[in-house]
């Protein structure tokens, strides 16, 4: 997880986004579907359980209900991780496990959950949907209940402390394993996107059992007794609450990014309408090449926001610089290359976010070989980021009408990327690009090219200098 302080990861807030969205929506059919099965299976192991298990230990109702109530309390308290959350219950589970039959233990965690479930439904924070399948969760306790009855540890002994850890382990690996399942058959998120998460539920799971064992060991005699943990429940509630704030406060303020990008692309738009529609025709091939190249979510969010803005210096050239039909002379011409540092000026005053974007603003005009501008960065001294809109902008600026000559054809606009692969652009983004381009043209993608999507070269206001045009921009 990334620094709450700071901006959060591209990947992160996306998968936050999502699962706080999906909360409050009713289950699509995918998702009943997987938790159904997933529910099943579990009430199918959970039931034979008891059946199977051989104890003598006696169940008493009224301590179950009290540890239900109990964890389906603990439950409600969310720590939030990069994609979703977890709960502290083992301050509840483990003493449940030691205290209350444990055979049917699986069963009332069942209960407690959807207990929780219908709890958040009520208060409007989830679906009521979902509250049924709650169920599907329990998973987790199956490993550790089957290690217990199986090495006859069911009782609170401090000399059982192996089978214990035993225990405890076939919990975490339990519940990775079938939550990782559960996150794909559901919702089709890949298990490596939600390791992090795994990862800090298990921690939590690890840190929390010796508290667990302790009440257990300490309420030997009167189960209920253990129930006094709960204090320490209440305290990690304090931060828990608080570390969500910081949470949603960071997604809110990835959203002002975003949204300050889409206000200076519309002030850029409205000061210069060609440049303006040059921009989203960038973005777009942009996106479409970070993704070809198979780039993680932080690059892609890079280069898409780099592309929105990468002209938005162009707010301070003068008009009549920016739509002039003839060549630029030579003081014309370094007005206009101020475009790259004064954009990066506008977005480092921004902060956060978009002060990262300014880097790839400032670099869309420099050249593989270290002959562009401003600072004569070379190879892989440019942001990959960068070098993307560099080549996409040039794109666009090739195969559209621009003040001072007529659109290329595709064909040729090709060859100039290819001619310039080495030099001018970063090979791997022009293999990308070239791969894109003709995909779509085969597709027959006449009506609307995905090669519209893109921004300029240097021979016309945004683009890159070494392409043949009647002069620079």
């Amino acid at each position: 997880m990334s620094d709450l302080n700071s901006h959060m990861d591209a990947g992160a807030q996306r998968l936050l986004e999502e699962s706080l969205e999906r909360r409050t929506h009713a289950l699509d059919r995918r998702e009943r579907v997987g938790n159904a099965l997933f529910a099943v299976g579990f009430l199918v192991a959970a039931l034979l359980i008891p059946v199977l298990a051989d104890t003598d230990r006696p169940f008493d109702p009224l301590t179950a209900l009290a540890f239900v109530i109990a964890l389906a309390a603990v439950t409600r308290i969310e720590l939030w991780g990069d994609a979703g959350y977890g709960v502290p219950s083992q301050i509840v589970f483990v003493p449940m496990l030691l205290l209350v039959s444990t055979p049917w233990v699986p069963l009332l965690v069942a209960a407690a959950l959807v207990l929780s479930r219908a709890a958040d439904a009520w208060k409007g924070k989830a679906a009521l949907g979902r509250s049924v399948l709650g169920t599907a969760d329990a998973w987790f306790t199956l490993g550790p209940v089957i290690v217990l009855v199986a090495f006859e540890a069911e009782l609170p002994d401090l000399a059982h402390w192996p089978v214990y850890a035993l225990a405890l382990a076939a919990q975490v690996a339990g519940d990775g394993l079938v939550a990782a399942a559960m996150v794909w058959v559901c919702q089709r998120i890949p298990p490596r996107a939600v390791i992090g998460d795994l990862l800090m539920v298990a921690r939590v799971d690890v840190l929390l059992a010796p508290i667990g064992l302790l009440a257990a060991l300490a309420a030997a005699d009167e189960p209920v007794v253990a129930l006094l943990v709960l204090p320490l429940a209440y305290l990690l509630m304090v931060f828990a609450r608080e570390r969500e704030s910081r949470m949603r406060q960071s997604l809110e303020l990835g959203r002002a990014y975003r949204g300050t990008a889409l206000l200076l692309r519309d002030l850029l738009e409205e000061d210069d309408e060609y440049t303006g529609r040059h921009t989203e025709d960038v973005v777009g091939l942009t996106v479409s090449v970070a993704e070809r190249m198979g780039l993680d979510e932080d690059l892609r969010r890079s280069a898409e926001l780099g592309a929105l803005l990468h002209d938005i210096g162009k707010i301070a050239v003068p008009d009549e610089i920016i739509n002039k039909p003839g060549p630029l002379d030579d003081e014309e011409w370094a007005i206009m290359k101020t475009h790259t540092v004064e954009g990066e000026r506008m977005l480092a005053q921004v902060g956060g976010l978009l002060a990262d974007v300014g880097l790839v603003v400032r670099a869309s005009h420099e050249r593989w070989d270290g002959g562009g501008y401003p600072d004569g960065l070379a190879g892989e001294a440019i942001p990959l980021a960068a070098c993307i809109v560099s080549a996409c902008d040039a794109f666009n600026a090739m195969t559209t009408d621009r003040s001072y000559r007529k659109a290329l054809p595709l064909s040729v606009a090709i060859g100039e990327l290819r001619k310039h692969s080495g030099t001018q652009f970063c090979p791997a983004v022009v293999d990308a690009l070239v791969e894109l381009v003709l995909e779509g043209e085969a597709a027959g993608a006449a009506d609307e090219p995905a090669w519209e999507l893109a921004v300029a070269p240097e021979g016309a206001p945004g683009a890159p200098a070494a392409l043949p045009a009647p002069r620079p921009a």
